[in-house]
């Protein structure tokens, strides 16, 4: 805590999702060089097909990782015209995939960035974007996801595997049980993924939650509609001088 006042580290947006998505140009890469290796053969074993639709799948998927990229950028150009300075900084969990995206649009926007990062045997490291002195390190994930909501005044979260998953139900259900007692706005990013691998309405269906339970996160399906409605309501739950122009 004393690092966050010492840099004037109010509040974050976090951004949540897979390690595993690929910026456009390295799953690009990827699947032209199969796409080239594969080519002059007349059939593909089983194997190879599952390594080229693997790839058409990551190249498919690298349009979350671009568009978290220029989210973050918007959002953090909109932060530093604020008045009040390192209000709304993006944050991420440090690592590769969509947490790397977030911290790139920060730096390419010129601001500032945290990386929360968690030691793992695989997959997890700290990207090269996150701003010098907020790049921290947890052993514990409790002690992380403490820290992600701690600051936390939006979350928006990509699509992402299990961790992204388990993060996702811990804050919905902090905020159900009014467990978090500020506003914190939830968005999902990719209605189609989220609404193939969650379904909430079924949930309400059967009588596990609530019709009202829905409205505890949106779905959001580009940087620009997420952009209008992160800013209108981080404006509305938390006013802050005039904006900068």
């Amino acid at each position: 805590m004393n690092r966050f006042r010492s840099l004037g580290i109010k509040d974050t947006i976090v951004f949540f999702g897979s390690a595993r998505i690929k910026s456009r140009r390295e799953a690009k890469k990827w699947y032209q060089a199969l796409k080239a290796k594969y080519g002059k053969k007349r059939s593909l074993s089983s194997g190879e097909k599952r390594n080229l639709e693997d790839a058409a799948t990551a190249l498919a998927m690298s349009r979350y990782y671009e568009e978290a990229v220029e989210l973050s950028g918007m959002l953090t150009r909109w932060s530093k015209r604020l008045s009040q300075h390192n209000r709304f900084v993006v944050c991420s969990g440090g690592g590769p995939g969509i947490m790397e995206a977030a911290n790139k649009g920060a730096y390419l926007a010129g601001g500032k960035s945290l990386g929360l990062n968690i030691s793992l045997p695989f997959e997890q490291f700290a990207n090269a974007y996150i701003s010098r002195d907020l790049n921290f390190d947890f052993h514990y994930f409790f002690m992380r996801k403490f820290w992600f909501v701690y600051l936390a005044k939006a979350l928006i979260m990509f699509p992402g595997g299990f961790g992204t998953l388990d993060e996702l139900m811990e804050v919905l259900t902090l905020l159900q049980t009014n467990k978090i007692k500020k506003r914190i706005t939830v968005v999902l990013y990719g209605s189609a993924y989220w609404r193939d691998t969650i379904n909430f309405g079924r949930m309400v269906d059967f009588g596990v939650i609530s019709q009202s339970d829905l409205q505890l996160f949106t779905y959001a399906d580009s940087p620009e509609e997420t952009f209008k409605y992160l800013t209108k309501e981080l404006r509305r739950n938390y006013p802050v001088e005039t904006e900068v122009r």
